[in-house]
């Protein structure tokens, strides 16, 4: 447990003081403010708007934010349809793989726009270099600077007062892809490269192995794809193992890196939020909860993992920890820390198998992301969902001191209340709904590869996955099918729309109001007492959203274990 502390704390001091520099250089980027990279990024970006026709001086209502998002989403999401289905006549492809089969194709276009990155594919099988670098890593780009794009608008509403506009989507997509995106990913690639990771468009190698066979090794450009799946809370690997694969990371400094990287910009963006709504103490105070509910889940998981399977034990196996499906070369504590990081983004990358995760660490797993990843979260819709839970929670405050909610200096009507419901809400019945069906159709239990509470979790975990956007999986569940590329495809649009859509309805109306002057009555919205109130709102209506499935999934496997039993 030792070692679990100190690789936390590590992980840590690494990113709270460069999240802090990098809130503050988002903020000033996106509120058109010089930054030190602004010499050589600046003419970047008046290129793209003088190519693109795009007059950065003119801002959007609520409304065309929203078209604007969704045009880009459904836009990406064709272009990189067309792209896997044409995928065998076009260039760089020396495996000379087909066009991907259509249900698989639409599930993966859908998956890559909506930052969800699910892959109910081989990678290395499957995708030509071309489709890696053209469709998935550039929809890598595009998905993650449209969440940036939506979480910066939803604060301006916060920041603003009795206005109709909360910025312009294109200005604030393109300053996402070219002062944020870029720049990281770069420099995290070149990291990479000089730790091992593959970059190139070589044909696979051949290999003699200690049997005398011919083992045949697909490489191709890793490193760049791994650098932005990292940075942009993507999640989605060049290599089917994902990041337990050596070519994607070989080692432990890679390891702490990418977990880092994919940390950075969602906690980043607290930062830029308590910045550019002009009160930092209240972007201290959402992190507060953030870190709380991080550490209470990752806690769990350590005890989980570090005390081994009882069932093992039970049988007269000495060995205590769960290695089953941890990577030698990162242990329990590196594999269970990333298992926590990659849930409470919506990033999806992991460097173990959660399938072989001890069911405690699961229930763990499924909360993160069933809250709607909203501790930290993806670029953007992390802050998005826990502004959400902010709502909600100062609806249950001012109901308990008699008094209209506010926040921010802006009281809180009906609209908003209805938008967080539905933010927080329909992703959930989305996920709940989906793995009903699956539970009672033939197509769904068909790829069921285990019996029992670990098989619903499976299916649990493949909706609440995909309806968060999160894109990881347990992976003992067989999900290249059309039943499940059509469902849990329709989940991920869903998950990413209920997310946004209700996002800029909250912004764009609290920028029409007035601000008003706090007084004695006022329930404060940056100490303790709201830190306590916000984690215990997100605890309660997640305990009550899902305790009915977690208790015939996570929970009763655990007591089967516990009982010397697996079902």
């Amino acid at each position: 447990m030792t070692k679990a502390v100190l690789s936390t704390l590590e992980l840590l001091v690494l990113l709270l003081p460069a999240a802090l520099l990098l809130g503050g250089y988002m903020a000033r980027v996106f509120r058109g403010e010089r930054t030190f990279l602004s010499a050589g990024l600046r003419p970047i970006e008046k290129l793209v708007y003088r190519l693109c026709r795009i007059d950065e001086s003119q801002e959007m209502s609520g409304r065309s934010y929203a078209l604007s998002v969704v045009a880009t989403t459904l836009g990406g999401c064709l272009v990189l349809f067309l792209i896997q289905l044409l995928q065998g006549i076009l260039p760089f492809n020396p495996q000379g793989l087909h066009g991907v089969r259509w249900d698989t194709a639409l599930n993966t276009a859908i998956s890559f726009g909506t930052n969800t990155n699910w892959q109910a594919y081989a990678g290395e099988t499957t995708m030509s270099p071309l489709t890696q670098m053209l469709g998935l890593a550039v929809q890598n780009f595009l998905s993650a600077a449209v969440g940036i794009a939506v979480a910066v608008a939803m604060i301006r509403g916060f920041a603003r007062k009795e206005t109709q506009t909360i910025g312009s989507f294109w200005v604030d997509f393109v300053r996402a892809v070219v002062y944020v995106l870029l720049p990281l990913a770069l420099v995290l690639a070149v990291v990479l490269v000089s730790q091992g990771v593959v970059q190139t468009l070589h044909a696979p190698v051949s290999a003699q192995t200690l049997e005398g066979a011919t083992q045949v090794i697909p490489v191709g450009p890793v490193a760049s794809q791994e650098a932005i799946k990292e940075v942009g809370t993507n999640g989605g690997g060049y290599y089917n193992a994902n990041s337990a694969h050596p070519f994607e990371n070989p080692n432990g400094l890679t390891n702490l890196l990418e977990n880092f990287a994919l940390l950075l910009i969602p906690t980043a963006l607290v930062f830029s939020f308590g910045i550019i709504v002009g009160n930092r103490r209240q972007g201290r105070a959402l992190l507060a909860a953030m870190l709380v509910l991080f550490a209470l889940g990752l806690g769990v998981s350590f005890w989980a993992e570090l005390s081994g399977n009882p069932l093992l034990a039970g049988a007269g196996v000495s060995g205590g920890a769960n290695l089953e499906g941890k990577e030698v070369r990162f242990g329990i504590p590196a594999s269970a820390l990333w298992a926590e990081s990659t849930t409470v983004t919506s990033t999806g990358a992991v460097n173990s198998a959660h399938d072989s995760d001890l069911p405690l660490s699961g229930l763990v797993q499924l909360f993160n992301m069933g809250i709607g990843e909203v501790i930290f979260g993806g670029v953007g819709v992390g802050l998005i969902g826990m502004l959400f839970y902010v709502v909600l929670a100062m609806f249950i405050a001012g109901l308990m001191i008699g008094r209209t909610p506010e926040f921010l200096g802006k009281k809180l009507g009906a609209r908003e209340m209805i938008m967080a419901v539905i933010g927080i809400l329909l992703p959930s019945i989305t996920l709940l709904a989906g793995a009903a069906v699956a539970l009672v159709l033939p197509a769904g239990l068909a790829g069921l590869g285990n019996p029992a509470a670990h098989g619903l979790s499976e299916i649990l975990y493949a909706y609440t996955s995909a309806a968060g956007n999160n894109g990881s999986a347990m992976a003992g569940l067989s999900v290249n099918t059309p039943f499940y590329n059509l469902t849990l495809g329709l989940a991920m649009l869903i998950g990413r729309f209920a997310t946004l859509l209700p996002g800029l309805a909250i912004g764009a109306a609290v920028a029409r109001k007035k601000t008003v002057p706090g007084s004695i009555a006022t329930f404060p919205t940056t100490g303790a007492l709201f830190v306590v109130v916000l984690v215990a709102v997100i605890l309660l209506v997640g305990a009550l959203t899902y305790f009915p499935a977690f208790s015939l999934g996570p929970i009763l496997e655990h007591l089967f274990l516990g009982a010397g039993r697996l079902a």
